[in-house]
């Protein structure tokens, strides 16, 4: 037991101790069970029981301590950021100021490129603009009517220049002398330049034929290291397949060697075999020897088995002779008391015959009434199958008669579905016919819709080609208006392409003809004075027209 008080304070007290037991006993009894001995107690100083105290309570301290100072490390490591956070002269601060800068340098280098893409899209925009204006103005002079346009735009040209060059040559015919001495210089000039040129073409060629004399050479150079280098290398190809034959040779040696040996084991493996055969065979042929002997001896002791029942058999038969002889003698004996036995057995006889005969008669009586109550059994079965039949009958007629309701209703749930479905089918085969019809409607109004478009569309390119004609026309009959006929012609010509007649209520189209034979090539023109011909007949045939 443990105390609170030390040794020392015990021996100075010592004398007080055996005279207040009693009351020690009440002061410590919140401590101390009842009716303990102090004297019998050890008791331990106040170091010891704090050392005690110490190393139980040493893991549990020490752990609290070291959560106690990984707390403050933690919360002096806060209070120093919340300290250090907003100082410019520390590693984070400058890294913060540098992540800061960075930050404004890309958004003014995104303001950058974000003014820089709108004004690339303006200038794209821009291009866009001008290549659609090019293709429109490219497709434009592509046309058919532009070309013919032009053609007759070169034409007009082509006779102004023609014009011209006839008063040019009408002019030089009045040139003097000096003209002819300037034309033979210049005749002189231009055939030394040809002599020079001629003499350039022949060194360039000289050099050229070096230069291929020299490639040649480096070719020719170059296939025979080729050649020295193929033979080197068949030399060693051919080397390399002596090496090969000789170590195939090797090869096949070690080979044919194996196959000797392989050989040689196989005869003695045979060798061996025939005389582990004659081994098995000796002691085969020793077992069969042991196999007739065992037979043999088997086949003796069957007979001795036989004979002594032979032995057995006349011992018994002599035995029987013996009793028969006995009982011969004893019924020698009994023949004068035979009257007495059969009188006896006559009533025991009777006696049985009619006991038999009771019994069989109530036996015949158990089985009559069994019968009946059999009979009676089976009818009572027959009936209450009858009326179970009955009654199966009924609820089978029941189901039946269930089942065709069941069936009729089926069917006319089936009908009303089918006409149901057959109302849909012809409700959506109206819906389509409506739809089918709008469809219709609307791809006729889109038709005409895209007729008209088209004959807008004409309408505006035919103004656009004669805004243009007429521009160009007025431009080249400045000077004077004698060349302008072809241009007039072009453009008086109307939309199409073709030789046939301008109608003008599609605005001047003029269509094109095919002639109705092998060829079917475009009538060449187009002419509405009347025809020459008088024979109709032969036109219809000509044109096609056969009735």
């Amino acid at each position: 037991m443990l105390v609170r008080f030390g040794r020392r304070c015990g021996q100075a007290r010592e004398s007080t101790e055996i005279r207040n037991s009693e009351e020690d006993e009440v002061a410590d009894s919140p401590l101390l069970p009842s009716k303990v001995d102090l004297r019998q107690v050890t008791i331990i100083p106040h170091d010891e029981w704090e050392r005690i105290q110490d190393s139980l309570d040493n893991l549990t301290r020490e752990a609290a301590t070291l959560r106690a100072e990984r707390k403050a490390k933690k919360e002096m490591h806060l209070r120093s950021q919340e300290v250090v956070k907003h100082w410019t002269n520390t590693y984070a601060g400058m890294r913060e100021q540098k992540l800061k800068a960075k930050k404004k340098r890309d958004e003014e280098i995104e303001a950058e490129r974000r003014i820089l893409d709108i004004e690339e899209e303006i200038y794209k925009q821009g291009e866009r603009k001008k290549a659609i204006e090019y293709a429109k103005q490219y497709q434009f002079f592509k046309t058919e009517r532009m070309k013919n346009f032009h053609s007759g735009l070169l034409l007009s040209r082509v006779m102004k220049e023609r014009d011209a060059q006839i008063e040019f040559q009408k002019s030089n015919k009045k040139s003097d002398k000096k003209w002819e001495e300037q034309l033979k210089f210049n005749i002189e000039m231009a055939f030394k330049e040809e002599q020079e040129k001629a003499e350039k073409r022949h060194r360039e060629r000289i050099a050229i034929a070096n230069d291929h004399l020299k490639q040649i050479k480096e070719h020719e150079e170059e296939e025979e290291r080729r050649k020295k280098y193929e033979e080197n290398d068949a030399e060693e190809i051919k080397r390399q397949n002596l090496l090969y034959e000789i170590e195939l040779r090797k090869k096949l040696k070690k080979k044919k060697d194996e196959i000797q040996e392989n050989r040689r084991l196989f005869f003695e493996h045979l060798h061996d075999k025939n005389i582990i055969k004659a081994v098995e065979q000796q002691h085969q042929e020793d077992e069969e020897e042991k196999s007739r002997k065992f037979i043999k001896a088997k086949k003796r002791l069957a007979q001795i088995r036989k004979e002594k029942e032979a032995e057995t058999h006349r011992l018994m038969e002599e035995r029987r002779e013996r009793i028969n002889n006995f009982l011969s003698e004893l019924i020698k004996e009994k023949i004068d008391n035979e009257d007495l036995i059969i009188a006896r057995d006559i009533a025991e006889a009777d006696a049985e015959w009619e006991k038999r005969e009771k019994e069989k008669n109530e036996k015949s009586q158990a089985e009559l009434k069994a019968i009946a109550e059999h009979r009676a059994i089976v009818m009572k079965n027959k009936e209450e199958e009858e009326r179970q039949r009955k009654i199966e009958s009924k609820e089978q007629r029941l189901a039946v008669m269930k089942a065709d309701q069941i069936f009729r209703e089926h069917e006319k749930e089936k009908k009303c579905k089918v006409d149901k479905e057959r109302r849909e089918v012809q409700d959506a085969h109206i819906q389509q016919m409506a739809k089918n019809k709008f469809n219709a409607k609307a791809a006729k109004q889109d038709e005409l819709e895209y007729c008209r478009l088209t004959e807008t569309l004409a309408a505006a390119k035919e103004k656009e080609f004669q805004d243009y004609a007429r521009e160009v026309i007025k431009q080249e009959s400045e000077p004077t208006n004698k060349y302008i006929y072809p241009l007039v012609k072009a453009a008086q010509e109307g939309p199409g392409g073709g030789r046939g007649p301008a109608f003008m209520e599609r605005g001047g189209l003029r269509p094109s003809y095919q002639a109705n034979d092998i060829t079917g090539v475009q009538l060449p023109f187009y002419n509405s004075q009347g025809s020459k011909y008088n024979n109709f007949q032969k036109s219809k045939g000509r044109l096609g027209f056969t009735w």
